[in-house]
C-alpha cells in the first residue's frame, strides 16, 4: 500500500470554481429552444443572423429547424397543411433543406 501515490486533496480556489461555473452555463446554452407559435417561428427566421432552415418530417409531424448564430430554434407542427403554408411563407434568402 505505501506504493501507491495519491494525488494532493482538492482545495477550492475562487478561480477554479469560477471555471467550472462558466464552462457549465456554456453547456446549458447550447441546447436547442423550442418555439410554440408560428408567428415566433417566422420572426425568428426573417432575423439577421438566421442562417438556415432545415424541414423533417417524423410521421405525423413537421419539425422546423432554424440556425441562427446562438442558438437552434425549432417548430413542431401537428397539422401538414399548416406546414405546407409555412414552407411557402419562409424567407427567400434563407437555405432550406428538406431531410
Amino acid at each position: 500500500r505505501s506504493s501507491v501515490v495519491r494525488p494532493p486533496p482538492f482545495t477550492h480556489r475562487a478561480s477554479s470554481s469560477s471555471h467550472v461555473w462558466t464552462s457549465c452555463a456554456r453547456r446549458r446554452s447550447a441546447m436547442p429552444k423550442q418555439i410554440n407559435e408560428i408567428k415566433d417561428f417566422l420572426l425568428t427566421a426573417r432575423r439577421k443572423d438566421a442562417k438556415s432552415v432545415k424541414v423533417k418530417k417524423v410521421g405525423g409531424v413537421t419539425k422546423f429547424k432554424v440556425r441562427c448564430s446562438r442558438y437552434l430554434y425549432t417548430l413542431c407542427v401537428l397539422d401538414n397543411e399548416k406546414a405546407e403554408k409555412l414552407k411557402q411563407s419562409l424567407p427567400p434568402g434563407l437555405d432550406v433543406k428538406n431531410i
